[in-house]
């Protein structure tokens, strides 16, 4: 039987099933998904005088699913007991409090609307796999697939616009999403989207209150509890509007219903919200950096299988998808799978800086440059590049390039260390290694030196590195990324931020104004880094080789 729908979804780890009786849950209301059938097996829109079948109804043609009472009733009935007791509560549950606590401060007396998004269709009728939005995992501390349609709702304590007492939080957090349907339910034989048959039980309200410690309730009550008391001396409200069109729109009907902001200042208004959350990510709490550490482990162990996999690769016509392959097996088995679509870009290919194709072969006496994380069940994911010599040793012009390029990794290492850097400035002393060996080489304009070509006035030497040296890490690949420029590019470094180092060289092999010998090579070396409560950055990835003579054990030591 084929696949439908996302009946390859696997179930949420963090919330076992349970004991609870049915009868608690309410049955949820499920369009029917069969095509009726007629006493002769035949669909009812093939009987005599039927109307026509509407493109929507199509899909369940293949569908023979019986609907008759006694059917009904026959799947309903034999099922054992389940499992009995409730889930632990979540390691992330305590320091999402703190998290919720934080982003409702800052709104006292507004209702916040945090979806985490719908499924999402593939192709047809199959879906992708889930992932929650990045705000609705971080503030409800739910990680892997957790849950399609789910809404993290934080309800005002305190009246619009007045702090709440000292020490009090200003909001509670509710949690509405789908519960599992009564096995006497159609839902549970006849919907490939969230039957129990199809894509696994889902877990009870009273299993996500036990694993979240949020207040939890039926996503058929959010309507109401958005509506109640909203008004423009009431209760206003705010929306992660990228996560779910259907809820924004929801929320959309509810202001306009109750006179509040609508169009471009519902925008604005949101945007504020979605700002918060994102700002709110730039400084992690102790559990998260234990995770970018769990995923950056897990990410060595990848690199490890995809470097024995070389041998293989070069055999292979299309060896970059043998390299990226070898990765993905570790990222699904380790952890909820990739962060990001590798990059396994061989030769020339590494030259174009987002090459994810991965179609090329892996040849003897090259480079590959691999770019790849593993994201792991909590949603944390690494982002790690190194560049690897297909043969175990570099030849001297790679030695050159790639050594240029660790010695901009190590400045911007360095500088990040002293006091008073500002996130920008890790960038800034990257390239000031980078202008320095271009000059050194002969490559800036004549009559340029490394200081003209670092002015605002030059940079000639970003010609060869076009992207920037570091970004923000986390839930996201480039996490914070809705931060404002203070808060983030232009913000001192922080205990608790996590970011990248990653400076480049890239000479593509057309390029006339490289020295032949350096054309066709590219080389990024990307660490993922912390600051501790001490003001120190440490590496995330100090135990991934990076040095000429490491890497070079490291991809000997694979592949012999």
């Amino acid at each position: 039987m084929s696949q439908s729908s996302s009946a390859s979804r696997p179930q949420a780890p963090t919330v076992p099933e349970t004991t609870v009786p049915e009868t608690t849950v309410p049955e949820t209301a499920v369009p029917e998904t069969a095509v009726p059938e007629t006493t002769t097996g035949a669909p009812a829109s093939n009987a005599p005088g039927a109307a026509p079948q509407s493109l929507a109804q199509r899909g369940d043609n293949r569908s023979r699913q019986p609907t008759n009472q006694a059917f009904r009733d026959f799947i309903g009935s034999g099922w054992g007991p389940r499992p009995s007791g409730l889930p632990p509560r979540s390691e992330a549950a305590d320091w999402a409090v703190a998290r919720r606590a934080a982003l409702g401060a800052q709104f006292p007396g507004e209702r916040l609307v945090v979806p985490a998004g719908p499924l999402k269709v593939r192709n047809n009728d199959c879906d992708y796999r889930f992932r929650p939005h990045s705000a609705f995992s971080h503030l409800a501390g739910t990680g892997t697939d957790f849950e399609p349609d789910a809404v993290l709702v934080l309800e005002p304590l305190t009246p619009p616009g007045a702090p709440a007492p000292e020490g009090e939080p200003t909001h509670e957090g509710v949690l509405y999403f789908r519960p599992r349907a009564s096995r006497a339910s159609q839902e549970f034989y006849a919907n490939p989207r969230y039957g129990e048959l199809w894509v696994g039980a889902r877990p009870s309200i009273e299993e996500v209150e036990a694993v979240t410690g949020i207040r939890c309730a039926h996503i058929d009550s959010l309507g109401d509890a958005l509506a109640k008391d909203a008004g423009a001396d009431g209760v206003r409200l705010r929306v992660i509007a990228q996560a779910d069109e259907a809820i924004t729109a929801l929320v959309d009907q509810v202001r306009q219903a109750a006179g509040l902001a609508c169009g471009q200042a519902a925008t604005e208004v949101d945007d504020r919200l979605l700002e918060a959350a994102s700002e709110l990510r730039l400084r992690k709490d102790a559990w998260e950096i234990a995770q970018m550490q769990a995923a950056v482990d897990a990410t060595k162990a990848g690199f490890d299988d995809l470097i024995r996999s070389i041998p293989r690769a070069v055999g292979h016509w299309r060896g970059e998808r043998v390299l990226e392959g070898a990765f993905a097996a570790i990222a699904r088995e380790e952890g909820n799978g990739l962060g990001y679509d590798t990059i396994a870009a061989a030769g020339d290919h590494a030259n174009t800086l987002h090459w994810i194709n991965n179609d090329g072969p892996v040849r003897p006496g090259e480079l590959v440059l691999v770019d790849a994380g593993v994201e792991i069940d909590s949603l944390y994911t690494a982002d790690v590049t190194r560049t690897i010599p297909v043969d175990g040793v570099f030849t001297a012009p790679q030695r050159r390039v790639y050594q240029a390029v660790l010695d901009a990794a190590d400045a911007a290492f360095a500088r990040a260390n002293q006091p008073g850097c500002r996130f920008k400035d890790v960038h800034s002393a990257a390239m000031e290694v980078i202008a320095a060996r271009l000059e050194e080489w002969g490559l800036l304009p004549e009559g340029v030196t490394a200081e003209d070509s670092l002015g605002p006035d030059g940079q000639y030497h970003r010609r060869w590195m076009v992207h920037g040296t570091s970004h923000h890490l986390g839930l996201d690949v480039h996490d914070c990324a809705q931060a404002r420029r203070e808060m983030s590019m232009d913000a001192l470094l922080e205990p608790g931020m996590v970011f990248t180092i990653e400076p480049g060289l890239y000479f593509r092999a057309d390029d006339l104004l490289a020295p032949e010998e350096l054309r066709g090579i590219g080389i990024r070396i990307e660490d993922d880094v912390v600051v501790r409560p001490d003001g120190s950055v440490e590496r995330l990835t100090a135990g991934i080789p990076r040095t000429v003579e490491e890497v070079e054990a490291w991809v000997s030591g694979l592949i012999a």
